[in-house]
């Protein structure tokens, strides 16, 4: 299929209304000369004593901090608010990402398996890079792709340079990671004489009613990523339903307790009250779970460190030291279905204790290339950049996870590619990023950021994520506590996508349609604490199992993802199957696909104002306060669990926390405002300069002609005069700037200040203490970790107030850093 097919020509011709010209008849009145000699004289002195009381700026350190956002705020065309920018360009974005261009570009990234590493892989990031050259009109040749491997200095100058470009472009990094791919698997139940007496079907069985799913049926087995390969004779194998917690972790936990491997299956009472027992049918004939369905996916141990198992800490190059790092499984593991877990399960309630089971898992391990694609629209303030990315690679066909995502991230580069069409430019850059090895353990965005860490840390102020868009009716919202309020704003900007008179933002209450009689009680509760966990503005804190995690665990860059998911009244979404194909999403996932436009739109609204606003959209403030709500559920642990901690320095210190932020609440409007100020007296003042050189040069044409020169100097370079930007700023001006400047600089340290050298216990590569992924969770977040954990898992008081003391240092230092 072509890589262009699914793009959607929407520009529009582009035009300009000519200026008029006009002849007077000159008037050859003595008087009337010297009249407008005396005119032109005297507005020419004007002019000089008018222009003259502009001040040359002093050079200093800020000089190209200043100057970007000088180019950016003080740029003007003679035709009034031709400029695109703040609210007008937004409006023009959100008029560009449509469902038929969504539809067609989901077509084409899910139309075949594209899993990390594959040659469909590879396949999807050309698509990727050449949707990027051409919305954003990059040149490049029809030929050659500019493919860099990781770690050459073609690579390492394409990331190092984002801060200096003038014009967009698009590249590809080749990391290379180990992987695993399956070779053989088998489940067999054995007799007493040691021949098997069942033989389970390991792989999922589709019919042509789903056309993708039936096409890619045997195209990826069903096995577990990053898992371990092997024959088990002795021991014992757990039978574990998916449930809740991260998959990884279930192999990690049985290996501690001594199983010798792990089947991990598919249950429908994970399904709420979309089941056979409820009276819905299977699909692909119904709404329910296939009951051959299968739930791939990677087991390395998340919640000790993502990406690349042999690279802990630094990118894996080709030519990388490797080591055998403790994410990995020393047991093997399978996933199976629900229609062969129930013939286990039920060998074991007809009293067949000591079943002999029979387990292999061969598979092949090697270094294997991976793609993330990355595009960059440089902005004024080039030293500030802000990151919009999703993840490519799919386990099979992946028409929620990922492509929804990718879908609606193409969809907000075309919003963007308009809008650079019309003139626009943002303050900050913008970075667009297409992660590979997302689903084997945040690979190809981990290792980017163990890379580039230096320059992560001087220049990325936030970063967007998209994973699954859409696999279900209700939106779910997560991200720092920095940026809750912009993800309630921009998502109440928008138009629920299937309910008029709503906003997306309303969504976070939808919870399907489907109902029945059955419900597993557990589950319920489980979902319930789910929507618990957000914050009084309605967003979730970030753990793990996303993109997101280098950005905030690593480098402490605030962070948001968001996106429609499950619930369970849903249709049932199954996840990482083949049963998660194109079909499925058009016919129930997302029928139309309103909602993938609709995340589009508010995340593409989200980097609009991260990269336009003067002042960054960061609540400093919210999150003071949210800090405190995290110090109260550890005083509940340690209520509930008689321990003796004395927690109140830190809740002092947090109390101060919370003055200072709002002593920089001022700051920020008061900074924000005086340059709203002087801009708005500097365009009065450009307006009547203008006026001024507009008489001027009539006055200079009449004069000449007066003098028998017919010949008048064109008016084009007035006009291109009237474009440029000041040339000479005034103090107040650049001081002006240079407190926005100081002002967002403290922004961007809050979080970045959790971050410790030493991080989390147990598990140093996460170094964030105020949120980092659950232990013994994975995906989900536990806040204050280090206290938490000390008390919940350690049952230790002494190290509860160590990690309490280590916060509160950290605590008492932002403070002082945030004070201006």
């Amino acid at each position: 299929m072509d890589e262009k097919s699914f793009h959607v020509d929407d520009k529009s011709a582009q035009w300009a209304i000519p200026v008029p010209v006009t002849h007077r008849l000159i008037d050859t009145s003595l008087r009337k000369k010297w009249g407008r000699r005396l005119a032109l004289l005297l507005a020419f002195l004007c002019a000089v004593h008018f222009l003259s009381d502009v001040k040359h700026p002093h050079h200093n350190g800020h000089e190209g901090q200043d100057h970007g956002m000088l180019n950016a705020l003080m740029r003007h065309t003679p035709k009034k608010d031709s400029v695109l920018r703040g609210k007008k360009a937004e409006q023009l974005f959100l008029s560009v990402p449509d469902t038929d261009s969504a539809i067609a570009a989901s077509r084409v990234y899910a139309g075949k398996p594209h899993m990390a590493g594959s040659e469909g892989d590879f396949d999807t990031a050309r698509y990727f890079l050449a949707h990027l050259q051409e919305e954003l009109q990059i040149q490049h040749s029809s030929s050659d792709i500019p493919l860099y491997s990781a770690g050459s200095r073609e690579s390492r100058e394409a990331t190092l340079s984002i801060s200096s470009l003038d014009e967009p472009k698009a590249w590809v990094d080749v990391y290379y990671p180990i992987l695993n791919s399956p070779l053989n698997r088998s489940l067999e139940i054995l007799g007493d004489d040691g021949n098997p007496v069942w033989s389970a079907e390991l792989e999922e069985v589709a019919d042509e009613t789903d056309p993708y799913a039936f096409k890619s049926a045997n195209a990826v087995p069903t096995w577990h990523g990053i898992s371990r390969g092997g024959v088990d004779f002795d021991g014992k194998i757990v039978l574990a339903r998916y449930g809740g917690v991260f998959r990884g972790l279930k192999i990690k936990r049985a290996q501690e307790l001594g199983a010798a491997a792990v089947l991990v299956y598919s249950d429908p009472r994970d399904d709420g009250t979309v089941t056979v027992e409820n009276g819905y049918v299977p699909y692909p004939h119904g709404p329910a779970r296939n009951p051959t369905s299968v739930q791939r996916g990677s087991v390395q141990f998340l919640s000790l460190y993502p990406g690349d198992p042999s690279t802990p800490g630094y990118p894996s190059y080709e030519n990388s030291t490797r080591v055998e790092g403790g994410s990995k499984p020393t047991i093997p593991s399978l996933p199976i279905s629900w229609a062969n877990a129930e013939v286990l399960l039920k060998h074991l309630e007809d009293g067949h204790e000591g079943v002999t089971v029979r387990l292999v898992n061969n598979v092949d391990e090697k270094v294997t290339p991976i793609w993330n694609v990355m595009g960059v629209i440089p902005g004024h303030v080039k030293s500030e950049v802000v990151v919009i990315g999703a993840h490519r690679d799919a386990w099979v066909t992946g028409a929620s996870d990922p492509s929804s995502g990718t879908v609606s991230l193409s969809e907000v580069i075309r919003g963007f590619g308009v809008l650079l069409e019309k003139g626009w430019k943002p303050l900050r850059t913008i970075l667009i990023t297409s992660w590979d090895g997302e689903e084997f353990g945040l690979v190809g965005s981990t290792e980017w950021g163990e890379d580039f860490s230096e320059w992560i840390k001087d220049h990325v102020v936030a970063y967007v994520n998209m994973d699954t868009s859409v696999s279900g009716s209700r939106l779910k919202a997560a991200g720092s506590p920095l940026l809750a309020h912009l993800l309630r704003e921009t998502a109440e900007q928008i138009p629920h996508p299937t309910s008029e008179g709503r906003s997306l933002w309303d969504a976070r209450g939808d919870s399907g349609t489907l109902f029945g009689e059955h419900i597993n009680a557990e589950i319920a509760a489980m979902h319930e604490d789910e929507l618990l966990a957000a914050d009084s503005i309605g967003v979730s804190p970030l753990g793990s199992g996303s993109d997101y995690t280098i950005f905030l665990q690593y480098h402490g860059v605030p962070s948001t993802d968001g996106g429609f998911t499950s619930t369970l009244h849903d249709p049932v979404y199954h996840y990482h199957s083949i049963f998660d194909s194109q079909y499925w999403q058009e016919l129930y996932g997302d029928p139309g696909f309103s909602r993938h436009v609709a995340i589009a739109k508010h995340t593409g609204l989200q980097v609009l104002r991260l990269s336009g606003d003067i002042i960054l959209p960061f609540n400093t403030t919210h999150y003071s306060i949210e800090l405190e709500s995290y110090l109260d559920k550890v005083v509940s642990i340690t209520v509930a669990g008689s321990y003796d901690v004395d927690l109140s320095p830190l809740r002092g210190s947090l109390h101060s926390l919370q003055n200072a932020s709002l002593e920089l609440d001022f700051a920020k409007t008061k900074a924000e405002h005086k340059l709203r100020e002087i801009l708005g007296q500097l365009k009065k003042r450009h307006a009547i300069c203008r006026k001024i050189r507009r008489k001027i040069h009539k006055a200079s044409c009449k004069l000449q002609k007066v003098f028998g020169q017919h010949k008048c100097e064109s008016n084009d370079k007035h006009k291109d005069m009237e474009r440029e930007p000041y040339r000479q700023p005034s103090q107040h001006l650049l001081k002006a700037i240079q407190h926005v400047q100081a002002v967002n600089k403290r922004l961007i340290t809050f979080e970045r200040s959790f971050i410790s050298k030493d991080g989390i216990k147990d598990r140093q590569w996460y170094k964030h203490l105020g949120v980092a992924p659950g232990k013994w969770s994975g995906y989900g977040a536990t806040t204050f970790p280090g206290i938490t954990e000390a008390l919940t898992m350690d049952k230790n008081e002494t190290a509860a107030a160590y990690e309490a003391g280590r916060l509160k240092a950290l605590i008492d230092d932002l403070v002082e850093t945030i004070r201006l």
